[in-house]
């Protein structure tokens, strides 16, 4: 039995457990800390397939590079493929292949997780009763009973989040292209992007990054928005212009942000950088700020999604190896 061998880029210790508990005996995985860039595309040599992550920089050259050393297959361990130079991968016939949904309760929990932690500023009552500190001065927060939450994009982690969102008695809105029937069901209403900005109390992002959604949020649109409205993106960093971010967080037309995903995060996020000097001046300004609470790239992680993704890759994989039918290929 011939052993079909990958090279997998950006991994980390919790992706080489998940992955071998799970791999069939004719893969072969090995394991690349680096991120695949044009300068380290040639550790690729000698693999039929490579498997990539987020912050992994599939342009032309490295698919033209990969493409040379007989690489025909790229999967992906996520559900974005913004990274991937698509026309040029099925231009030189590379097939590539993402994983579409790895536990949406995941991301949404997340999310909930943040908007909480943000409005009752546990981060901030937690460090002070360490300190034997128990004054409630400054830790006032509001009831997500009755509020506005407008989602933008209502696909699986959308309706995982809105689920959520119901048991809290919240008001939800939502706007998406696309119409999700199991979302109308829980009382949801779709409304326009404007509408949804203007009246939104809180406003979680939960839509694909592309063309169309490259900087949703700016500062127009920010504008558009009620005074001290409250943002949570665990969609991905490009959706908002950070820069504008800073000027409405000063003014105080952003009461609340919280960022699992940052649009500069590829030089940040998965790494130990506790020890050097982080460049990012805006990244730096926005830690600053009191009420921006910020994690790293973590909404996925759970046991249940690394096993998703290992097994939905390994899958796909295996489809495109033996050509079968792949519904994951993009």
């Amino acid at each position: 039995m011939s052993v079909f061998r990958v090279a997998m880029f950006s991994a980390k210790p919790y992706d080489e457990q998940s992955f071998e508990r799970h791999k069939p005996d004719n893969f072969k995985f090995e394991y690349f800390k680096t991120k695949l860039t044009e300068n380290t595309s040639d550790l690729a040599y000698g693999f039929d397939a490579v498997c990539v992550f987020v912050n992994d920089d599939v342009n032309e050259e490295v698919l033209i590079k990969l493409s040379r050393v007989g690489i025909k297959y790229i999967v992906l361990r996520c559900a974005g493929f913004n990274n991937v130079d698509m026309s040029c991968a099925k231009r030189l016939g590379v097939k590539v292949a993402r994983v579409p949904a790895y536990s949406p309760e995941a991301v949404a929990e997340h999310t909930i997780a943040l908007m909480m932690t943000l409005n009752r500023k546990l981060h901030k009552a937690y460090n002070r009763t360490k300190e034997d500190n128990f004054s409630l001065d400054g830790l006032l927060g509001f009831n997500i009973h009755g509020k506005t939450v407008g989602l933008i994009g209502t696909g699986n982690i959308g309706l995982a989040t809105a689920k959520i969102l119901a048991g809290f008695g919240a008001n939800i809105i939502a706007t998406d292209p696309i119409t999700n029937d199991r979302v109308v069901k829980l009382g949801v209403e779709y409304v326009s992007f404007e509408q949804l900005l203007a009246q939104s109390d809180i406003i979680s992002l939960h839509c694909p990054l592309n063309e169309s959604t490259h900087h949703l949020l700016n500062s127009q649109s920010i504008k558009q928005m009620k005074s001290g409205v409250m943002i949570i993106n665990t969609g991905r960093g490009g959706l908002i212009d950070s820069q504008c971010l800073i000027d409405n967080l000063k003014n105080g037309h952003i009461g609340h942000l919280a960022l699992d995903v940052y649009e500069q995060e590829s030089e940040l996020f998965f790494e130990d950088l506790s020890d050097s000097i982080v460049q990012d001046d805006i990244f730096q300004r926005l830690l600053t700020f009191p009420n921006v609470l910020i994690t790293g790239h973590q909404g996925f992680f759970t046991r249940e999604a690394l096993d998703q993704i290992a097994t939905t890759t390994i899958n796909n994989l295996d489809c495109l190896v033996h050509n079968r039918n792949c519904k994951n290929e993009v």
